[in-house]
């Protein structure tokens, strides 16, 4: 007959229960995964198929037992730690979508906007369309599996019951400006040409006032900035590549102690 302590089932409980919680709130917070477009129940498969890959590989985790209030503190450590991993990543791939609002808007296709499928919110086409361009470079680069290796990491370079840092939220508030500064960035060159077509059609309008602008300047705008924003996609991978990295760097920062 098999004979064990409560000790043994708790360590057995801890280091399968303990990973769950930090692997699953990083999938239900991250792009992608975390969206509305996976089923809960995905998700929720996913998560136990990856704890249950990276369970033997893990340091040992703290016994406790699971159904005492002491288990609550190491239970909400870690979901904060994988939301936090997870919310790191949705400001990355929130600054295209901004970048999206603010080219859509100089460009006049601000009213162009129906519910976005992954958010649940009503959004700008433009945004969507570099919503799905940077998910699917993103997906391409190999981006998934890095955050997946973070993840793994994170288990020795912040271990379960070490503390949570709150360095670690003044990092992640830190990183809001960032979002807006990055989606700027990313459309300026395109906000500035079309700076320059409107300028046009204001000298147009001084030189002939009887011209009607109002009814030639809207389509030169729009197929402009279409224009500008095809131009503009040739250098996007140089654009996607250091902002990655920065997103990725967080992450790292996020998943160790200092």
């Amino acid at each position: 007959m098999l004979d064990l302590t409560s000790a043994q089932i708790g360590a057995w409980v801890a280091s399968f229960m303990l990973p769950l919680f930090r692997v699953g709130a990083l999938l239900m917070v991250m792009p992608i995964i975390g969206t509305a477009l996976v089923p809960v129940r995905v998700r929720l498969y996913l998560t136990l198929a990856i704890t249950v890959c990276i369970a033997p590989t893990l340091p040992p985790m703290p016994p406790f037992d699971a159904l005492s209030l002491s288990a609550l503190p190491l239970i909400a450590e870690q979901v904060v730690i994988g939301a936090l991993m997870g919310f790191s990543l949705q400001l990355f791939f929130q600054s295209f979508v901004i970048a999206g609002q603010i080219l859509s808007t100089q460009m006049g296709m601000g009213f162009a906007s129906m519910v976005d499928p992954t958010n649940g919110v009503s959004s700008a086409v433009v945004g969507q369309f570099f919503t799905m361009l940077v998910t699917l470079v993103f997906l391409a680069m190999n981006g998934h599996l890095v955050v997946f290796e973070v993840m793994a990491e994170s288990f020795t370079t912040l271990p379960v019951g070490s503390g949570f840092m709150p360095s670690h939220l003044w990092l992640v508030a830190g990183r809001l400006g960032w979002v807006f500064g990055a989606g700027l960035i990313l459309v300026l060159p395109a906000i500035t040409a079309l700076l320059v077509v409107s300028v046009a059609m204001g000298v147009m309008t001084r030189a002939a006032p009887q011209l009607n602008i109002f009814s030639i300047g809207f389509p030169i705008t729009l197929i402009g900035g279409l224009l500008i924003m095809w131009i503009d996609l040739g250098d996007l991978l140089n654009q996607f590549e250091p902002l990655a990295t920065q997103a990725l760097q967080l992450l790292r920062q996020l998943a160790s102690v200092s």
